[in-house]
């Protein structure tokens, strides 16, 4: 078993989904007393959240290049950024280190492949639904990706930084993003990727017909099957 470093803490909350995840994985495929081999540099997410908005990702970056760094000369042996937004800077990462390093949104793409489906939704952050870092991947594996419209998109973005990264999930919150995610199906969306690593403690299985792609667990999950070979 490979050892998985993990650059968490943003937010902590999805962090320790993703332990879970990955743990869990190891033990549906290992059984007894298995666990995962798991490396975490869990960072400070204000400063880094400050530098997001003031548009200084060249440090947000150089930080997270340097946490990468840490974790491979820890043992880390393959490398995950444990959120959806960060990816923004995976190439930065990926410069940093010599670990192979497992991109969220190929792992998500390749589930949505195996599910038959072409026509996605997208939910996130503001940079990851209005950049092409993240849509422009998906593209890239022959999806059509829809997004809300530009009040939907403010009001998922203020949900994920006002509550979801402070550990809140609200009712009201859920009962929106249900709203979106059922429109965008009407618009032609065949599933909802939901691309923040929080969403799916907010949206939970039964809230909605729609089908739904949370991308923390496929994340975790992925990575742990190349942590097996």
């Amino acid at each position: 078993m490979k050892t998985i470093g993990l650059i968490g803490g943003m937010s902590w909350e999805s962090s320790l989904e993703y332990y879970r995840y990955m743990n869990e994985a190891v033990k549906q495929r290992l059984g007894g007393l298995h666990s995962a081999r798991i490396l975490m540099n869990s960072v400070d997410f204000a400063p880094i959240r400050e530098l997001m908005v003031s548009g200084d990702w060249k440090t947000v970056g150089d930080r997270l290049a340097d946490a990468a760094r840490t974790l491979e000369q820890a043992g880390a042996e393959l490398m995950v950024i444990g959120t959806n937004t960060m990816h923004k800077v995976a190439p930065r990462i990926e410069e940093a280190v010599s670990v192979p390093v497992v991109h969220i949104a190929d792992a998500t793409a390749e589930v949505a492949r195996a599910g038959g489906f072409s026509r996605l939704a997208l939910l996130g952050t503001a940079f990851t639904m209005e950049e092409d870092f993240y849509l422009g991947r998906l593209r890239e594996h022959g999806f059509k990706v829809l997004v809300p419209d530009a009040d939907d998109r403010k009001l998922v973005d203020r949900v994920i930084f006002d509550e979801m990264c402070k550990g809140l999930f609200l009712d009201d919150s859920r009962a929106e993003f249900v709203r979106i995610i059922e429109g965008l199906a009407a618009q032609g969306a065949e599933a909802v990727v939901l691309g923040c690593t929080e969403i799916g403690m907010l949206v939970r299985p039964g809230d909605t017909d729609v089908p739904t792609l949370d991308t923390c667990r496929i994340h975790a999950e992925r990575v742990v099957d190349i942590a097996l070979g």
